[in-house]
């Protein structure tokens, strides 16, 4: 369906805040595609997010759920032991380093009710193909590698997002190597997008990095169906990123890198204090590190302080900027066209 959009732009789903009915109804309403994130919302949460957006927006817009982790085992005290001195600068207690699925069945039962037209996943594909498919939804993989495209096609997926390291946020890593910073092989998108498109006979969706129009029109050559952009719409007017992370991304001073720090997985965000003191041996440990640095996360977001929250952006934040999203997708799209003409130089 990607393919049908008046202007084939995605924003990507944001956990955590940024992504908001508000924003994804913008961007459907300007003729792109609006992605809800349900990673770390309650099941009642969710439903009311989608019955918002529909109030906002009579156009297709889809979901994102975090498909669950199996719990590592592995040990989170060292880790814990070194959050302690973030803990007590905040006057905060840790949370419990517990594992959870994240709701995830009863979140699948939302957008099943709900009969959400499209339904994306991350950290790996659904078992549930054919439910959606029953209840109407196209269902969308989002993979990191050539070989988890291949195994996301086998197991029905309808579309594929490729996600390249150069994105911000956490990586699409169906399994995550503890030995690797970035937990695996790094794709950047257009050589993701290439490898992808040689084996799999799907829809391609291409991310990363992207943040204008030039970015969309280079992706589209490449032979993906559309781009799906996330930091582009951090700093839109709908958006519900926090005041001290669209500081953070305004001031473009700092630079970015993966961390496992905040969640126990890899992803990518500005560099903090936080993240100086706490990546090097933060274990692959999801969602309990999630878990056990949410009081310091909230209560550093309610002081303001970026130095203990997660600035998740991509490599190419500093080319965001401050508009509606509206502005945003034209904007894109007059980039867009300006770079397709230069390829009349190709003869």
């Amino acid at each position: 369906m990607f393919d049908e959009l008046t202007f084939p732009v995605i924003a990507a789903p944001m956990a955590g805040g940024p992504t908001t009915p508000e924003l994804v109804a913008a961007v459907s309403e300007a003729g792109g595609f609006g992605f809800l994130s349900a990673g770390m919302l309650t099941p009642a949460a969710l439903a009311a997010q989608i019955d918002r957006t529909r109030e906002l927006t009579g156009r297709e817009f889809g979901v994102n759920l975090f498909v669950p982790q199996p719990d590592t085992g592995a040990d989170v005290s060292a880790h814990q032991e070194r959050l302690q001195a973030f803990a007590r600068e905040y006057d905060v207690e840790l949370g419990e380093p517990k594992w959870d699925d994240d709701a995830y069945p009863a979140k699948l039962d939302v957008v099943l009710e709900k009969r959400v037209p499209v339904v994306s996943f991350t950290f790996g594909p659904p078992s549930d193909v054919v439910r959606l498919r029953e209840a109407g939804s196209t269902v969308v993989v989002t993979v990191t590698t050539p070989e988890a495209a291949r195994r996301a096609a086998d197991l029905g997926a309808d579309a594929l997002v490729l996600q390249g390291f150069e994105a911000g946020g956490h990586r699409s890593l169906f399994t995550d190597d503890a030995r690797l910073p970035g937990g695996g092989a790094e794709y950047g998108v257009l050589a993701l997008l290439r490898l992808v498109a040689a084996h799999v006979d799907l829809p391609l969706v291409a991310a990363g990095g992207l943040v204008h129009g030039a970015d969309v029109a280079a992706v589209l050559a490449a032979g993906a169906v559309a781009a799906q952009l996330g930091t582009v719409f951090l700093r839109a007017d709908e958006a519900g990123t926090s005041e001290a992370h669209r500081k953070a991304l305004a001031l473009a001073e700092r630079e970015t890198a993966f961390t496992r720090a905040f969640s126990g997985r890899p992803a990518r965000g500005l560099v903090n204090r936080f993240m100086d003191a706490l990546s090097e041996g933060a274990p692959a440990a999801y969602p309990q590190l999630n878990s056990l640095a949410g009081p310091v996360r909230k209560a550093a977001a309610k002081a303001g302080d970026p130095e203990a929250i997660s600035l998740w952006a991509g490599q190419t934040y500093p080319l965001a900027y401050d508009a509606s999203a509206a502005v945003i997708l034209e904007r894109l799209k007059v980039e867009a066209r300006d770079a397709a003409a230069r390829l009349d130089r190709i003869r």
